[in-house]
């Protein structure tokens, strides 16, 4: 029986009707030109500005923290050999030196299968191939590589974008951050693209320091969520670090009594994972992999700001913002983007949430 004093979330409030048009197909040629959105997470004020504006509303003491993950070419198009095609996305490495993986279609793939994968445009590189070691739910797969994968996945993979893109950019640079360094994102920390050198000069310029985490984004990225409530939801694993010199600017910044001002959902949950760990004893800095799930009631310990792309519906990203700014916060700014012809999504405009009384006018 449900508990009248903590009823569940149904996933349908979390629903919003976005007119296609608004689904941003491709990036903008100035990352920094994208508009930004702010939204007082307290009073639910709304603002309109551009994304170059952004160091202008940050202080002097803040810490932004960034993902420095960086996305692998993790698609592979490739084919069974009795011809038929097949579409493999690389996730991770498992402990024994294989992949997890999504692949499609998955129910008429067979264990112990060679997979072959052409080098991608038109390569004179020979074929590589992976062998299916093991087949588990919801389309994921073990797979094995051969020596060719193992070394050199940019010949035959290409950078994955999520399915509501509907063509391959010509640079896959642009699905990157200026900032991306740490190999292993099966998708892009999207908040991050909108920044550009000349945005960080100016941030550093105010005062406004700077600092890194990773998170290596997965599975739940290309998983909406299907359960009615939002407490059914099974959230996946992700990898995420936490350096030493982050940590202890975090630290300087709490001391200082700056905001820490998380770049993404990504970041967030990495912080907010770091926070978890100081309230169970365990400070400092770590890697490990991260099954926070945020949704509306948890306590932020970490995140003051958030700066963040609009989020698909029924979806654990607008589950945690929801979470961080309030539901009918929230969904009126999202409102007013709709009216106001914000682009949505990955390679769309961003929000700046955080309290009007940090944020100038």
């Amino acid at each position: 029986m449900t508990d009248p004093s903590n009823p569940r979330m149904r996933m349908d409030e979390f629903n919003y009707e976005l007119p296609p048009e608004l689904i941003a197909q491709e990036p903008l040629a100035n990352r920094s030109a994208s508009r930004l959105m702010t939204l007082d997470r307290v009073s639910g004020a709304i603002g309109h500005r551009t994304f170059s504006e952004l160091p202008d509303l940050l202080e002097p003491g803040d810490l932004l923290v960034v993902n420095d993950s960086r996305v692998i070419p993790a698609r592979l198009l490739g084919h069974r050999e009795s011809g038929a095609r097949v579409e493999v996305l690389m996730l991770r490495p498992t402990s024994d030196g294989h992949w997890l993986a999504l692949a499609k279609p998955t129910r008429r793939l067979k264990v112990g299968e060679r997979l072959i994968v052409p080098a991608r445009d038109g390569n004179a590189s020979p074929d590589a191939s992976l062998i299916l070691r093991e087949k588990l739910d919801e389309g994921q797969v073990i797979v094995e590589t051969d020596d060719a994968l193992a070394a050199h996945l940019e010949g035959y993979g290409r950078v994955p974008l999520p399915p509501y893109i509907t063509h391959q950019l010509d640079d896959d640079e642009r699905y990157q951050t200026v900032y991306a360094h740490e190999r292993g994102s099966a998708a892009a920390p999207t908040a991050g693209l909108h920044f550009t050198n000349e945005v960080f000069e100016r941030l550093r310029a105010r005062g406004v320091d700077i600092a890194a985490v990773t998170l290596h984004v997965g599975l739940d990225t290309f998983r909406p969520v299907s359960a009615e409530f939002a407490e059914d939801h099974h959230i996946h694993s992700e990898w995420c670090t936490v350096p030493d010199v982050t940590w202890s600017r975090i630290v300087a910044t709490r001391e200082r009594g700056g905001r820490v001002v998380a770049v993404g959902t990504t970041s967030a949950r990495t912080l907010e994972t770091l926070g978890q760990r100081v309230a169970q004893g365990q400070p400092g800095p770590f890697d490990a992999f991260t099954r926070i799930y945020i949704t509306p009631g948890y306590e932020w310990t970490m995140v003051d700001a958030l700066v963040t792309n609009f989020h698909l519906p029924k979806s654990t990203l607008l589950l945690m913002i929801s979470s961080f700014a309030g539901k009918d916060h929230v969904f009126n700014a999202y409102e007013e983007a709709v009216r106001e012809g914000y682009r949505f999504f990955s390679f769309g405009d961003a929000m700046l949430i955080a309290r009007q009384n940090d944020q100038q006018e």
